[in-house]
């Protein structure tokens, strides 16, 4: 449910897009107009350009190039990995999140869902660091929780309605956005327009119960309205899950408008909503005693006397997210490029207290010895509006880039504790509200200023020094401190300036090298707050140094680039101390270094072989020692084919061992796992008649049914109750899509 304060903004957003669209329409009866070229716009920037990026996404050339799952362009400044619209349509299963597209990659862990592909949230690491170390972006704006920069991979965006993906392995260049430069940006491109009139029906149905089913209209590019086009997708996704009682519903919309409204000049609209309502406990896995009386896939039960009983667990997840975008070369080599944009997040959560089996039952709503349900109810709910302006000026030496970043947030969050069994609130905390465990609102403003020239050193050689100016002010006002449950009101500034320079050299057409140096910067999280005084100490954000070299070839038959990194990380912050006496601090610091490759090689008759890897260390300065949540490697090896309306795919990936936890400790190993999956379709035009194409195609997610453990939760009530995820049974999906 949204807050009054969020429903007001959504309310005016949607006036101004209505007014944005009757605008248009006069415009666009009043004179033809054609897209903006981007000749302005050179393929070497980053995520802010979406526009060049996606232009690559969508890829045409040699055998090598089409078929690749990822490879890295020639203009690249920094290691990178281009995932085809195409590869997401025809080797990804179409239950899929972002993060199962992005599993491909080199250096990316884990991503699997423990109740199937796309039914349950999943977290990937990028070389090492975690959700919230790394930046997400769609279509170049960055988005993710107020709280700290994570991100629900199953809300906003389905891999269905994913037009391709650019991850990046580095801070690149001062116009990459983001709150989290600190470990890269993994980069969504919405799906590029049709020029034909379509529509679409699509269906898939698989193992659990699994259904989804969906439409899409493409108008095509409109001469009536002066060449405008417009796309519109709703789909919706029914499971059981593999999990126990692990049901999950999901309702997804889209809408694309691009209207050009001069010869040089177009306004694009965008607007997806997503809601979700599924039974997963707030804090989920599978202690191994549940794993042997119930098996692996263990997570809920019919119990009502049970914390774990499905009608005490589930969430309802609303988001929506829009922008309006306004591009135009202004004549004499000037190019303008803004954003305005807003998003929400809406978790409404209900769980029992703890899923493990550390807390036992009773409640303070109850009579003396009761052997009620506790558990909670949880509210996290943010709107996010922003705005990205960008300028260009082509000079004789080069490109100059300017431009500068705003955006503010609102948040309310609270936890209300529970008595399931009488359904009322449970008392438990020692003072008053005794059935709150926390109540507060938070909020932000940041601003980020930058500028860059890319310079034409030689035809050949292109160097790209930059700078940015981040400022980011972060405040809460609890009326229950999260932690301490007192009274808070706090707000504290981050700034710092961070120098950038990336260079790219084209040896010849077939091969070219770049290195990069730049600094990241990783913003705080709200966590610095649960402190009696947030303002007696203020910990120094976390910052990053990279330094990466590496080189890209492509030609006929193959693609292949690699690249080694070093990564100096200071200000790592730990904390000391427990509920009122918690102090954050300082740590220390981590160095990340590592290798990167990724190659393809077409055979011939339609077949291609794929191999990607990496070998990852993060260890801590202090200790030397591997930190927790690393593996040490990451490998896929892949056989495709794409002939005469045939496509297929077998990869295996593989993520190496990791650490639960700090200090390598052997209990708390997790060792390295392998996922292969096999996909094979057919798609066949149909020449006359209402249908025009025809698509079919079969997947196969875990063909060899290996179900290893992905991760490890360490409980502090004892090793009994820590909490274990595992690689979900093969599951099986058929998918069949008519085009009109």
């Amino acid at each position: 449910m949204k807050t009054p304060k969020q429903q007001l903004v959504l309310s005016a957003m949607s006036a101004h897009v209505l007014a944005a669209l009757a605008l248009m329409s006069g415009a666009a009866h009043a004179q033809t107009a054609a897209p903006p070229a981007l000749d302005d716009v050179p393929l070497s920037n980053t995520a802010l350009d979406s526009e060049a990026i996606k232009s690559r996404v969508v890829i045409t050339g040699s055998n090598a190039v089409n078929r690749a799952p990822v490879q890295s362009s020639l203009q690249a400044t920094q290691p990178q990995s281009i995932i085809t619209a195409t590869f997401i349509e025809q080797a990804v299963t179409p239950l899929a999140d972002f993060n199962a597209v992005a599993r491909i990659a080199p250096s990316i862990g884990s991503g699997l869902s423990a109740n199937g592909p796309g039914l349950g949230e999943t977290k990937v690491t990028l070389r090492g660091f975690q959700d919230g170390e790394y930046n997400v972006t769609y279509d170049g704006i960055p988005f993710g929780d107020t709280n700290n920069p994570t991100h629900h991979s199953t809300s906003y965006f389905p891999a269905r309605i994913i037009g391709g993906m650019v991850i990046e392995r580095g801070p690149g260049n001062a116009s990459n956005l983001g709150q989290a430069t600190f470990g890269g940006s993994i980069n969504l491109f919405s799906k590029e327009l049709s020029e034909e009139m379509r529509f679409s029906t699509y269906a898939t149905y698989g193992s659990w119960n699994t259904k989804v089913w969906g439409a899409e209209i493409d108008s095509g590019r409109l001469e009536k309205f002066g060449d405008a086009r417009m796309m519109f997708n709703a789909s919706r996704l029914t499971s059981d899950g593999y999990q126990t009682y692990s049901g999950v519903k999901e309702d997804n919309y889209q809408f694309k408008l691009a209207v050009p409204l001069a010869k040089d000049t177009t306004l694009t609209l965008f607007s997806t909503y997503n809601k979700i309502h599924s039974f997963v406990p707030d804090k989920a896995g599978v202690t191994l005693a549940q794993v042997a009386l119930y098996g692996k896939n263990y997570s809920l039960n019919k119990d009502p006397a049970s914390q774990n009983y499905y009608g005490y667990n589930y969430n309802d997840k609303r988001t929506d997210f829009e922008y309006i975008r306004l591009q135009s070369n202004l004549g004499q080599g000037w190019a303008l490029d803004n954003t305005l944009y807003t998003y929400a997040y809406d978790n409404n959560t209900f769980s029992g207290q703890d899923a493990s089996g550390g807390t036992a039952n009773g409640t303070k709503s109850g009579a003396a010895g009761n052997k009620n349900v506790p558990g909670y109810n949880k509210l996290n709910s943010y709107r996010v509006n922003g705005d990205i302006f960008k300028l260009t000026k082509r000079l004789e030496a080069g490109l100059l880039r300017a431009g500068v970043w705003l955006e503010n947030s609102d948040t309310e969050r609270h936890t209300y504790d529970l008595d399931w069994t009488l359904n009322v609130p449970n008392p438990k905390e020692a003072t008053a509200p005794k059935n709150v465990s926390y109540e507060q609102n938070s909020s932000w403003k940041q601003y980020q200023p930058f500028v860059e020239f890319e310079w034409a050193v030689a035809p050949q050689w292109t160097v790209t020094p930059g700078v940015k100016y981040v400022n980011f002010k972060r405040s809460l006002d609890a009326v229950v401190n999260q932690g301490t449950r007192i009274p808070t009101k706090a707000d504290q500034t981050y700034d710092t300036t961070l120098p950038f320079l990336t260079a790219n050299y084209a040896i010849n057409g077939n091969w070219s090298t770049y290195a990069q140096t730049a600094r990241g910067f990783l913003v705080p999280d709200l966590s610095m707050f649960y402190v009696n005084n947030p303002n007696l100490r203020t910990p120094k954000p976390q910052t990053s140094t990279n330094y990466q070299l590496g080189a890209v070839h492509q030609s006929s038959n193959l693609t292949l680039d690699g690249d080694i990194y070093y990564i100096d990380f200071n200000n790592k912050i730990a904390s000391t101390g427990i509920g009122n006496d918690l102090v954050y601090y300082n740590q220390g610091g981590v160095v990340y270094k590592g290798i990167e490759g990724a190659a393809t090689y077409y055979v011939g008759s339609g077949f291609s072989l794929h191999a990607n890897g990496s070998i990852n260390r993060a260890e801590s300065k202090s200790t030397g020692l591997q930190i927790a949540k690393v593996p040490k490697s990451t490998a896929a090896l892949g056989v495709l084919y794409k002939d005469h309306g045939m496509f297929g795919s077998l990869i295996a990936k593989n993520v190496g061992s990791q650490y639960a936890s700090d200090g390598e400790p052997s209990a708390y190993k997790v060792a390295s796992y392998t996922v292969t999956d096999f996909t094979a379709g057919y798609r066949m035009k149909v020449n006359g008649g209402f249908v025009k194409a025809v698509k079919l195609q079969l997947g196969v997610n875990n063909l060899f049914n290996k179900q290893d453990a992905t991760a490890i939760s360490p409980n502090s009530k004892g090793v009994a109750f820590d909490q274990y995820t595992f690689v979900p049974e093969r599951s099986y999906t058929f998918s069949a899509s008519a085009d009109f």
